[in-house]
């Protein structure tokens, strides 16, 4: 199996911690030159230092940008790109705070469309030029298992995950003749400050202790556990990989089972 991804340039969005870090370290372990997004100068900066290099032409580093910031984003990867086409994109943004859908205020929608759908669109647009030219290009995105089943007290999160499914599918089709695969790895709970924000919001709502809660939410997974991060980077590395290359447009839940429908 093809796995090499040796002279290939992956951006890594939202690297600083959780998923996206366990990312840029799978990639960097099959090749790839990484670029780690976030926003935290010292993190990043820490990060690159760290991550592994396989061979002696492999090179890392970090991007500075935000998200929220479309406008800034998009200046600070075309300043990428220019300079390092970008063959391998993975978009991850931490999700909207919990809470229903019912009372969600318009504001909260706006925003995390911006940081989600509006942000991976940016990002893509300014990617595909450079991939269509190596006429190899991988897109991932990390985004939830609620596309399949919505998760209850995440109604805004619910409903931009599920945009940027249909965006990701669209796109599969309309760039698959360039050699650009476009896929989106859907994550069950996963040890991130993200699962500690959730079940710290299900504890204070039931009056559970936290502890309480995560045993609770555990044993509603058949795996009786939380991923670990670098299990969910396992699969979007293979994504990524030539290996890959005829797999588009799917979504890929990696969750314990926890997923009931097909």
């Amino acid at each position: 199996m093809d796995l090499d991804l040796t002279g290939r340039h992956a951006l890594v969005c939202g690297a600083s911690q959780g998923i996206g870090r366990a990312c840029a370290i799978e990639l960097a372990l099959l090749g790839a030159n990484v670029t780690a997004l976030a926003r935290r100068a010292e993190v990043l900066q820490q990060l690159v230092a760290e991550l592994p290099r396989t061979h002696a032409k492999q090179t890392h580093d970090f991007l500075v940008a935000d998200s929220g910031d479309t406008d800034g984003l998009r200046a600070a990867v075309e300043k990428l790109v220019a300079a390092q086409p970008v063959h391998i994109l993975v978009n991850n943004s931490g999700g909207p705070p919990p809470g229903p859908a019912h009372g969600a205020k318009i504001e909260a929608f706006l925003d995390a469309y911006r940081k989600h759908l509006v942000a991976n669109h940016t990002l893509a647009e300014t990617a595909i030029p450079g991939m269509q030219a190596a006429r190899f290009g991988r897109i991932v995105n990390i985004i939830s298992t609620s596309v399949k089943e919505p998760i209850a007290g995440l109604g805004v999160s619910n409903t931009t995950r599920w945009a940027v499914a249909s965006w990701a599918k669209t796109l599969a089709g309309e760039l698959a003749p360039f050699g650009i695969t476009v896929n989106n790895v859907l994550p069950g709970s996963t040890h991130t400050p993200r699962i500690e924000q959730i079940v710290a919001a299900r504890a204070g709502k039931s009056g559970a202790s936290i502890a309480a809660m995560q045993q609770t939410m555990e044993a509603e997974i058949p795996m009786r556990r939380f991923a670990d991060p670098a299990e969910v980077a396992a699969a979007v590395a293979f994504l990524c990989s030539p290996a890959a290359a005829y797999i588009t447009g799917i979504n890929v839940p990696v969750d314990g089972g926890r997923t009931r429908s097909l």
